[in-house]
């Protein structure tokens, strides 16, 4: 039985840097380094909780080519069950193209491939059973299952006891809560970014965000804020966590990783302040090399880490 089970996007990325210069047409541009790498919310937050050294499988999509063969020997290789990834018989594998700047920020260029085409009917709920715990990583990057599926699918869950745990993308379609409405009430844990939560609600402090979204029935609230840290709200607690000062080669894959720190922290049945502290300094550990979970490591460095370290505001 996993710990967690991760439900949603598996994209292989194609990681350029530094992309500080978009060539014009027919021109080119050098850069330092371009590799092939695993990403997607799902993929990304299952890599980093098997890096940290919690038992995960996934559930997903990708297509029958070679970013799909790609993919799922990558999962394998982390020790990921992955009998609950399906291949889409109509689309190749999810791609994105990261243009990572110099800075650390970066561009992307998105193919929406298998990801679109992943629907409730793959999710096999006997796999979701064995899991104290589900993780749906990339709403708004799934068209065929954001909405209500993804709402029947949180619901299926905690009927069957299981604690549900939810991050978004961003909605590049601009729908927002005109989609996601149906989820809320079903999600025990939502981590998503401050931008994207201030979107869905129309709020921009991080105490009316999160209030907004208890109201509408979440259960705990974990806001992910950047170089501000992150915020922890549920009816009873409140708890503002600073960020972990390090050097930024690579903010790919930051949310995903905090997630899976996050997660960590259900699994171990920690409390909110420690769970969000760990949270922070997993996403810290991310960004300090190129690739969504290159700089991840297991529990006890990152615990070592946190000890050894004072947060501070970066």
């Amino acid at each position: 039985m996993a710990d967690v089970v991760c439900v949603g996007i598996l994209v292989a990325d194609i990681v350029g840097k530094p992309v500080d210069k978009w060539p014009g047409r027919g021109e080119l541009e050098l850069i330092d380094r371009l590799e092939l790498h695993t990403g997607g919310c799902a993929a990304s937050a299952a890599i980093a909780l098997a890096k940290i050294g919690v038992d995960v499988s996934l559930i997903g999509k990708v297509g029958k080519d070679g970013f799909g063969d790609f993919m799922i020997s990558a999962l394998k290789s982390h020790g990921i069950d992955t009998a609950g990834v399906v291949r889409s018989e109509r689309y190749n594998t999810s791609g994105t193209m990261v243009m990572v700047h110099s800075d650390g920020e970066r561009s992307f260029i998105h193919y929406l491939g298998a990801n679109g085409d992943f629907v409730e009917g793959d999710v096999n709920m006997d796999i979701v059973a064995k899991s104290p715990i589900m993780h749906i990583a990339g709403s708004f990057l799934m068209p065929s299952f954001d909405g209500e599926p993804t709402a029947r699918i949180l619901k299926k869950a905690k009927a069957l006891g299981v604690t549900t745990c939810l991050d978004t993308a961003w909605d590049s379609t601009g729908k927002w809560m005109k989609v996601f409405e149906p989820c809320l009430p079903h999600i025990d844990y939502f981590l998503p970014s401050i931008a994207e939560a201030a979107m869905l609600t129309g709020k921009q402090a991080p105490s009316d965000i999160a209030s907004a979204l208890l109201d509408a029935g979440v259960g705990t609230v974990a806001l992910k804020m950047g170089e501000a840290g992150s915020y922890i709200r549920t009816k009873d607690t409140e708890i503002a966590i600073p960020p972990f000062c390090v050097e930024s080669v690579d903010a790919l894959g930051a949310g995903d990783c905090f997630a899976a720190g996050f997660l960590t922290g259900l699994v171990n049945k920690w409390d909110l302040e420690r769970t969000g502290k760990f949270a922070n300094a997993v996403g810290a550990f991310c960004v300090t090399a190129l690739g969504a979970t290159t700089g991840i490591k297991d529990q006890a460095t990152i615990e070592a880490f946190i000890e050894s370290q004072t947060s501070c505001s970066c």
